[in-house]
């Protein structure tokens, strides 16, 4: 994969090295993240009771056929709008990986960047989806503070108080988790094994463990 400094805050110091870069599955993304399949159940739903209450008596079939197309196109344009806004946000994000740290940009119309040196991450997590995507939470020390809204979607779901920065939906997550257990595990001077899925990474820090 080729490296994108539009990923970086600058050029990188001598001696620290990109070991991956990626952005997230837009289609995972809708998925996993926005939940587009379930909006979709929703408004079939919504859909089917507009269209069965439309065929009363008095009412032509081609008026509550024209009715239920009209309505077709109200409950399509949210889940189009959906999609756009995961396009968006996978054009707009890059995730970094060096031997030193993990920096996120992020932002569509304000792109931010967040670096998380590997000393501030107490611990990482691993989720896997059948399709080989998944996701990486990198919890943080307690003394180590960043705003869920300045993460968000970028963040690991409903962990408000103490917010986990999570590259999210990137394909081949299995073999990125790798490269980031061997990053920490580098940097806390202990030896790793790449580790089969969902398998303690580390004996000790633990740096890439399936997510609870």
């Amino acid at each position: 994969m080729t490296t994108d400094l539009r990923g970086l805050p600058g050029p990188l110091p001598a001696g620290e090295h990109i070991l991956w870069q990626g952005r997230p599955s837009w289609k995972s993304f809708a998925q996993r993240v926005f939940q587009v399949r379930k909006l979709a159940v929703y408004f079939a739903i919504l859909l089917g009771w507009y269209a069965a209450s439309s065929f009363v008596p008095g009412e032509t079939y081609r008026t509550a056929a024209l009715g239920t197309l009209r309505m077709t196109g109200v409950a399509l344009t949210p889940l189009v709008l959906v999609y756009v806004f995961a396009w968006l946000t996978s054009r707009s994000t890059v995730y970094t990986i060096t031997d030193r740290r993990v920096v996120f940009s992020i932002g569509i119309a304000l792109q931010v960047r967040i670096n998380l040196p590997f000393k501030k991450v107490e611990s990482a997590g691993l989720e896997t989806w059948p399709d080989g995507s998944g996701s990486i939470a990198l919890a943080l020390l307690p003394r180590e503070k960043i705003a869920y809204l300045a993460l968000w979607p970028h963040a690991r779901p409903w962990r408000v108080s103490r917010p986990e920065p999570m590259l999210r939906c990137i394909p081949d997550a299995q073999r990125v988790s790798q490269i980031l257990a061997r990053a920490l595990a580098t940097e806390a001077g202990m030896a790793v094994q790449p580790a089969p899925q969902g398998a303690s990474a580390a004996p000790q820090r633990d740096p890439v463990t399936a997510l609870a």
